[in-house]
């Protein structure tokens, strides 16, 4: 059928396979949002990025709903929050978050993915200090906006850093993760649209790593992320 069916069918697998990998995630992350502080986004900051991030990703209003439902549910399954600290090939350090409804399984495959692939878990604090727990904002520049005076605007509720890539057109905000609920309001107040919310594990201290050195740590890192269980992996590489 030739190289543009076979370009569009390998383009749909990528797309189906990136789903499926990434929608059980923020399904997760929605019920354990809801669950923590109610059903309700206009009263829960957290369960309004959760679904803000959904809908980045075009997951479907049907599984939102169903997410925040299993977490009102008699039958609501109890998932726990567990980290694990480790450095990977080359010396690279992992900062990996899991959200797990059976703790022995998570911490068996984790360990699993360390030690077939040159790495070791670390005991949990090692790591503590190289990374600073951050509250991260993204949200598309208007032409019309004047960032120097939105910086102004965003102190007072708790701005660190603020970068704007022009080649997407995208700003980042950054600010101390305790600050998060007020930025996520400052935004709300200000009109601004934001594309994603998230809390985030930023290394104090990155590296930089050769092309050869990276292939190693890429595939530590792919195994990490496909696992159901992975939030999100964070790593020191410049």
């Amino acid at each position: 059928m030739g190289r543009a069916f076979e370009y569009r069918r390998a383009s749909k697998e990528k797309r189906w396979a990136n789903m499926s990998r990434v929608f059980p995630k923020l399904s997760r992350a929605i019920t354990m949002a809801a669950k923590e502080g109610g059903p309700d986004p206009d009263m829960n900051p957290k369960l309004r990025a959760a679904i803000m991030n959904a809908k980045a990703e075009n997951m479907p209003k049907d599984n939102v709903e169903n997410a925040i439902k299993k977490a009102m549910g008699k039958d609501a399954e109890d998932i726990i929050e567990v980290s694990f600290e480790g450095k990977g090939p080359h010396g690279v350090l992992l900062f990996v978050e899991c959200a797990t409804n059976n703790n022995t399984r998570t911490v068996a495959n984790v360990k699993s993915y360390f030690n077939k692939l040159n790495g070791q878990v670390l005991t949990n604090g090692s790591l503590e200090f190289m990374f600073d727990r951050k509250a991260v904002f993204e949200f598309e520049k208007p032409a019309d906006m004047d960032l120097e005076e939105l910086e102004l605007e965003l102190i007072d509720a708790g701005l660190d850093e603020m970068e704007h890539d022009e080649e997407d057109n995208t700003v980042y905000v950054y600010g101390d993760y305790t600050n998060f609920g007020s930025l996520n309001g400052a935004f709300e107040k200000l009109g601004i649209e934001l594309k994603k919310a998230s809390l985030q594990r930023i290394s104090n201290n990155p590296q930089e790593f050769s092309d050869e050195q990276m292939v190693d740590i890429e595939k530590l890192i792919d195994k990490l992320e496909d696992d159901e269980d992975v939030q999100a992996v964070y790593n020191n590489i410049a």
